[in-house]
């Protein structure tokens, strides 16, 4: 069973507490390894790093937070897995809307180039 504060991951999303997560780069590193190689221990996590057993553990729970990692008992071992489900809300909401600007930006800007739009009847 996956364990997660909410009950759910597509719920309880909270783009505050997920950029509070992702402005931390030890946590960062942290959802790379889990990208790379999904449901580690806390002891796979920390092989390699410059940090504390203790620190790491701080860190999933402030992502575990933030609903970027769920976990799940196997035996007498806590496997943590990426939830990308917080990163793609965002993304959705603050990119994308971003590019649709460029996009039509670029639309224009080719209608003005193939002589499509006529300028002087004011349409823009």
């Amino acid at each position: 069973m996956v364990r997660q504060l909410t009950g759910s991951i597509f719920s309880g999303m909270d783009d505050d507490a997920v950029f509070r997560a992702l402005a931390d780069a030890s946590r960062r590193l942290l959802l790379d390894r889990l990208h790379r190689k999904n449901g580690q221990t806390l002891g796979e996590l920390c092989q390699g790093l410059d940090m504390t057993r203790q620190a790491v553990a701080k860190h999933l729970a402030v992502l575990e937070e933030a609903n970027l990692v769920s976990w799940k008992r196997q035996g007498r071992e806590k496997l943590h897995f990426i939830n990308p489900v917080p990163i793609n809300e965002i993304a959705e909401r603050w990119i994308s809307k971003f590019e649709r600007s460029r996009l039509n930006a670029l639309s224009e800007l080719k209608k003005d180039l193939e002589g499509e739009r006529d300028v002087g009847s004011g349409e823009e």
